[in-house]
């Protein structure tokens, strides 16, 4: 990571701290910056099992011993026909592959498509946000599920500014 790269997300970090908008950032083993999310604790939830990556922001899950498609909350990634794909859907998977994951109900419980729309957790880890920051995922306001947006809003504006992930490739829009 560049001088500037890590300079900007430590004033950014900085900013919020001093503002007490989000909590102290963790590090992972290797010294990058985890932004630590809500944990919507009051919010309907459940456990599932992982048992596909379908792309950057859809997963296939085991939900009490039937399949489910779950479709992120909040964010949007590239499609198969977009540059970046690949590089999303990897990240994606390394997050989810294989785990147990809770998934976290905003408003919507299904997607015109049938899909769970969740916010999805391994552990305490939000994966939509971890897809934004890295910038696999751009944020997208999806009302009435919306109660993260500003969130993932701050956290695309720093990896847009950052020029992390996806972006370099022109996939997202301003």
């Amino acid at each position: 990571m560049t001088k500037q790269i890590r300079l900007s997300l430590i004033l950014l970090l900085l900013l919020f701290t001093a503002c007490d908008l989000l909590p102290t950032p963790a590090t992972t083993d290797d010294g990058i910056l985890v932004p630590d999310a809500p944990q919507l604790l009051d919010a309907p939830s459940e456990t599932a099992v992982v048992t596909e990556v379908i792309d950057g922001d859809t997963i296939e899950v085991l939900l009490d011993g039937r399949p489910y498609r779950v479709r992120y909350i909040g964010i949007d990634t590239p499609e198969r026909d977009e540059a970046c794909f690949s590089d999303a859907t990897t990240a994606n998977a390394a997050y989810v592959e294989g785990q147990t994951v809770r998934l976290v109900q905003d408003v919507s419980f299904t997607d015109r498509f049938d899909r769970l729309l969740r916010y999805v957790y391994v552990d305490e880890v939000l994966v939509n946000a971890e897809l934004v920051a890295g910038g696999w995922a751009e944020s997208k306001r999806y009302p009435p599920d919306d109660t993260l947006y500003d969130y993932l809003e701050t956290l695309e504006t720093t990896a847009a500014g950052a020029e992390l992930g996806c972006y370099p490739a022109g996939v997202f829009t301003p």
